[in-house]
């Protein structure tokens, strides 16, 4: 059975591998097609693709998008197959970079007055941007945290200085998110539909809010799903009238377990959702 990983991400945004080393363990993996999802940013596909060219695996473009929908304020919207070229969706990805630039900066300075209660040396806002390259997220503080020694891990960061020190994040409106998609060529996908809720009656209430407005499809197979989680999920999504992707959701962390390909080890996700998923591509 040829093998797929739709959901990567590079050091474009807040993983720590860059998109042709992804590529290349992908292809060490044997895969037969990826997508780089990176949050709110296209940077890397171009990269990504060539890579692609150079180990004859192929690559679907793919952004993951920061959403909030009713009680969910941070529901994450994966989107295939896009016009990686597209004036709107580059321009709505610039502001949400922006954004993210900003939030950024304003938690650097918090952290650095905890640090300073602490005696300890500040964190360099040009670092922090130098370490995430394109899309800055609270992970990329993180890791320069675990860098500087200042935690020991990711948890530990989030828990002493990211979560007491957080800004709002600004996010698009699901159904203004799934629109974009459109108008760009690709289809929308929910991603890990389980971190959202492990009730099924929520989450198919949720479905069912989306589709009438171009909802295509949700990610059943990921690494928060246990096998059985995921037969029932695609079950409700053939149901009603969904497609079915999957990904592992690898960032290349260290000390992280989830592996390219499989995920924390049982993710065997097929080639054949990637031709269900060209199927809903409008027509170019």
């Amino acid at each position: 059975m040829k093998r797929i990983d739709l959901h990567l991400h590079s050091t474009c945004s807040d993983g720590r591998k860059p998109p042709r080393e992804l590529i290349r363990l992908a292809a060490e993996a044997g895969l037969a097609a990826v997508a780089l999802c990176d949050h709110d940013t296209v940077a890397g596909i171009e990269e990504a693709l060539e890579a692609g060219r150079r180990h004859g695996i192929e690559v679907l473009s793919g952004v993951e998008l920061s959403t909030a929908h009713g009680e969910f304020d941070d529901l994450h919207l994966l989107v295939y197959g896009f016009d990686a070229d597209s004036p709107e969706l580059r321009a709505a990805l610039d502001d949400c970079r922006n954004h993210r630039l900003s939030r950024s900066r304003r938690m650097v300075a918090r952290i650095n007055d905890k640090l300073s209660e602490e005696g300890r040396s500040p964190l360099d806002p040009e670092e922090v941007e130098a370490l995430a390259g394109g899309a800055v997220g609270r992970p990329h503080l993180a890791l320069l945290l675990i860098d500087k020694r200042y935690a020991r891990n990711m948890e530990e960061a989030f828990q002493l200085y990211l979560t007491p020190c957080n800004e709002p994040k600004r996010r698009l409106a699901t159904l203004d998110a799934i629109a974009l998609a459109h108008r760009a060529g690709g289809v929308a996908v929910l991603a890990h539909p389980l971190l959202l809720s492990r009730d099924l009656e929520t989450l198919k209430t949720l479905f069912l809010q989306l589709i009438p407005y171009g909802l295509d499809g949700i990610e059943a197979y990921a690494s928060s799903a246990t096998n059985d989680e995921a037969d029932r999920l695609v079950t409700l999504a053939l149901r009603l009238g969904l497609i079915v992707t999957g990904g592992s959701d690898y960032h290349g962390l260290d000390g992280a377990d989830i592996r390219i390909g499989s995920g924390k080890g049982n993710l065997r996700i097929p080639y054949r959702l990637v031709e269900e998923l060209k199927k809903r591509l409008p027509v170019r």
